[in-house]
Order: C-alpha cells, then structure tokens, then sequence
C-alpha cells in the first residue's frame, strides 16, 4: 500500500478509509491529491473516489500545491478554515506554521521568520518540507491565494485591489500564484455572492463585508456574551440588545482598523447545517494593505479554526467533560485580538470582578492609548471613534506612582503593570509564534505575576489550546476539587485541549450559577489570581 509523506495524522489505510467515507471531521486535517487528474480535495468530497494507488495525501493545502495539484472546483479544499493540529504543538515547525498562518512572511519575510525562530532560513525550509512538504513561501503564496480566492468571490474589488489586499508584491506575481494553485487566471475565477460592496468608512478609508468561513456549529451566542463581558470602553461597542451587531478595534501594521459582527446573522446552534459556516463580518481598514492582518485577528478573536467534531471525538468518552461538549457543541475559545493589550488588561483584572477590571482597562486607554484614528458606526451609540493601539512604550516609560494616579490602582499593582510593560518593550514575546515555555517562564518571573495570569495569557494570547489555569476558583468548584495539584491531575486526560476543556467547565458552571433572568455571562469566569 502506498506510503504518506510528510507525516499525517492517519496512516494511508485511514486516511483513505475517512476518505472513502466522505468523512467531513477531517477536512482541512489532510487533502486527498488524485495522480490521475492532478486534483486536491477535502475528505468529503462528492466526487467517485479514485483507487488507492493514484492517491497521495497530504498535510496542507500548500503541499498539495508543491506535489503539483491544483485545488478541485466541486469540494473547493482551498475554502476551508485553518487546522488547529499545529496550535497544541510547541516545536519550531509548529511555530513557524503559526507564525506563517498570522502573516509573518509578508511582514518580515523568511528571513525574519527564521530569525526570530532563531535558525537558518536553510533549516527551516528542509523543517517544513519534511514535516508538511512545503516551503515556507509555498504556505504564505498557499495562505494569500486562498484569501485572494474570498475575496473575489465576495467582494467587488477590482483584481488588482484583490492582489494587494491579500499580500501579494505585484500583480504578476497574483496572477502566476493563482494559475498554480486554481489551474485558471483570476479573470476566470466566478464571481460569488457579492455580500456587500466594498466602499470607504465615514473617514475615506476602504471598508468590506465578508462571511469568514468556521466549521459548524458555532455558538454566537456564547461568543459575543464572553466578548460583551470582555470589552473595553474605547475598544469595543457593545449594544444592550443580545443579537445586536458589536463592533472592535483591531491593531494592523498600517493603524487601526475596526470590524463589526452581525451575530443576528448567525443562525443558532441547532438550526446549522453540518460543514461550513459563514460569519458575516464588516472590516472598516486604514488601507487595502490592512485586509489580511484585520482576517486574521478576527479569526483569533472568534476562534473561527476551531474543530468541533475534533473536541467532541477527544472528549466523547470522558464522564465530566461529554455531556457538557454534548450539552454546548459551538462553544469557542475566544482569543485576543492583541497580545500585548490583553497581557496588560490581564494584570489590571487580576482580583477584581469582571465590571471593575472593564473600568480599570477604559482608564488604560485613555490614558496610554493612540488617539482615537478611526470612525465607524457602532451599534452602541451611532458613529464611534476607536482609541488605537495601547502604547506599551509609554507605559514602560512611566513611574509607579504616575501609573498608580492615572489608573486609580494600588503601587503593587502599578509596579506589575510598569514591569510587564518594560518585558514587552525589551522583547517579551507572548504572540502566537511565541516559545511558550520560554514565555511562560519569562511571565512567571515578573513581580506580581502568578500562574493564574500566566495561563490567561497563555490560552488567549499565546494561542495555547492545552493551557490550563488550575489555580482558578470557579475552575475548581466546578471540578469539585479544594487545590491546584488536583485540579492539574483531574485534567491529565483532557491533553492537549485542557483550555477548551476549561472553557467548557466555566460555562457549565456559571450557567447554573446565573439566574435565568441575568445577563450572559457564561463563558465570563471571576478574575482569581494565585
């Protein structure tokens, strides 16, 4: 029988058994390369499916494109949102993945990626090509194709507007990527559902709709009561009105840019349809340049690469954990829009309730954010002007005791905020291409810092799908353990999505706690540090 390379994760006997099946649970997790007609396809697709000796199977998209495959136009495996395999993973091919994944090549290059990886650009590459068979610009050209593909498809921007706005150098460059990966020049490419037109915000800068795809079933609810009960005055307009849009600041190399969700859109959990899922989002950007950083911030925020039927086949057989799966199977692990921000919003909501820590992180950024640099229409309050991004610099450059008059906090935790600040401004690197365990160590040996703030940042910022506050009150009453070390033995099985398993047991157990009448606050645990 055939062999795979690089690796998969199934054997070929496997891989060609869930696609035989059209098994869906493993779309975007491998693709399907056809020798016979040169095509790639997701797991599911409809078409007959070939023998197994014109087969090959593949961990990406890219490396189908490498191996000479161009994507199939019935099952379209190019539309497919990210795989979380490589997010639980810590090691350089994973971190360069992730890296890749959030645009690093296109800010930076190869050679700033395998810089900031601390190995050659040689190294990396035969990395990569052994683990995924491809090169690192075979994934970014993979990544921006793709993105190009959406963005003709829903949107009516002229071909070369797509081209810039996904990353690509030139327009030649745009047109010899999408003959490789689609088999046709742009041109030929229909033209979807146009979802809105593309225009300019109230202040002349471009604004699209897009629907981002998230594999079903996805819980709006959930998600924008956790970003509700999250947000910062200055960052985020919340309506009162649960199914009311909400629109946030996000951070891009050229600025601030601003998305609003139509979660009203968004149909409920048990009226979604199995497979693919569109969120209808409305991105308000300081240029065409910004379209791709702003996608992918609010892919992280929303958690859109989730895999549910992935968590539900890992927890299926777990007494405490199925039925709460069972019980919410949309359920999201929100993360942050800007690491830096949410490090800093963290260690002002350290022991205070969730309403406070919103008052502490408003005075934040009005004290040390970037003037306000964009407008858009806010379902709060009509036209709202965004603050930009939080100066860490600034903030490092302060005193204790300025920190503690402006923010109207005591000198310990002003001291923790100045040094975190300086950490950030001398390197601290707590995104999600981070090292995390260097990280990690790196948090824990701040003053102030304690194993609770480190696992936040570590689950929302750093992107680890495994971290796992133990020491965190509602975590374990919810577990019905008394300390940390039981709660860390109750979730040894639970590797490597013990942050989805959290996520799971704080919503349980503060539904039960909420009073029918209140407020969502289900996915919002008490800010307990220890």
């Amino acid at each position: 029988m055939p062999s795979s390379s690089p690796p998969l994760p199934l054997s070929f006997d496997a891989c060609y058994r869930a696609a035989s099946g059209r098994d869906r649970r493993w779309d975007g997790r491998f693709y399907l390369g056809v020798t016979s007609t040169g095509i790639y396809c997701r797991p599911s697709c409809p078409a007959r499916k070939p023998k197994p000796e014109n087969c090959r199977f593949f961990p990406s998209a890219a490396a189908c494109v490498a191996a000479g495959f161009r994507a199939c136009k019935r099952c379209r495996p190019d539309a497919l949102p990210g795989s979380r395999d490589w997010d639980h993973r810590s090691d350089l091919v994973a971190r360069a993945v992730r890296g890749i994944r959030d645009g690093a090549v296109d800010a930076v290059g190869v050679t700033g990626l395998a810089s900031s990886l601390a190995v050659s650009e040689r190294h990396l590459r035969r990395m990569l090509l052994d683990e995924i068979g491809a090169t690192p610009l075979q994934l970014a050209r993979t990544r921006r194709a793709h993105a190009a593909r959406t963005l003709i498809e829903q949107t009516t921007f002229s071909l070369t507007d797509v081209a810039f706005a996904a990353g690509f150098g030139s327009v030649r460059q745009f047109g010899e990527t999408m003959r490789e990966e689609f088999g046709v020049a742009p041109s030929q490419l229909a033209r979807g559902i146009v979802q809105d037109r593309p225009g300019l915000s109230p202040l002349g800068s471009p604004s699209v709709a897009l629907r981002l795809q998230t594999r079903a079933p996805f819980d709006r609810r959930a998600t924008r009561a956790f970003l509700a009960a999250h947000a910062i005055p200055g960052r985020d307009a919340i309506g009162a009105d649960p199914d009311s849009p909400t629109s946030h600041a996000i951070d891009v190399p050229g600025g601030t840019a601003a998305v609003t969700i139509a979660w009203h859109d968004i149909p409920e959990v048990a009226l979604q349809q199995p497979g693919m899922l569109g969120v209808p989002v409305s991105l308000a950007l300081p240029s065409l340049a910004d379209t791709m950083p702003a996608i992918g911030a609010v892919r992280r925020m929303l958690d859109l690469d989730a895999d549910p039927s992935q968590l539900a086949a890992a927890f299926d057989t777990d007494p405490v954990l199925a039925p709460l799966v069972a019980a919410r199977p949309g359920l999201r692990l929100p993360g942050a829009r800007e690491p830096h921000e949410f490090a800093l919003a963290t260690v002002l909501g350290q022991q205070v309730s969730l309403a406070a820590a919103r008052t502490l992180q408003g005075r934040l950024v009005a004290g040390y954010a970037a003037p306000a640099e964009l407008e858009t229409t806010a379902p709060a309050d009509g036209q709202h002007a965004f603050a930009g991004h939080i100066s860490v610099a600034r903030i490092a450059a302060e005193t204790p005791e300025t920190l503690q008059a402006t923010l109207r906090i005591t000198g310990a935790r002003a001291a923790t905020l100045q040094g975190l600040a300086r950490a950030l401004e001398g390197g601290l690197d707590i995104g999600p291409g981070a090292d995390r365990e260097r990280a990690r160590a790196e948090l824990i040996a701040l003053r102030g810092i304690g194993p609770w703030t480190v696992e936040l940042i570590a689950m929302r910022a750093l992107g680890d799908p495994d971290a796992y506050p133990s020491g965190d009150l509602i975590l374990r009453r919810a577990l019905g353990v008394a300390g940390a070390r039981e709660a860390e033995q109750a979730a040894e099985a639970w590797r490597p999505f013990r942050g989805y398993a959290t996520q799971f047991l704080w919503a349980d157990f503060l539904a039960k706690a909420t009073p029918a009448t209140a407020p969502s606050s289900s996915t919002t645990p008490r800010k307990e540090h220890s």
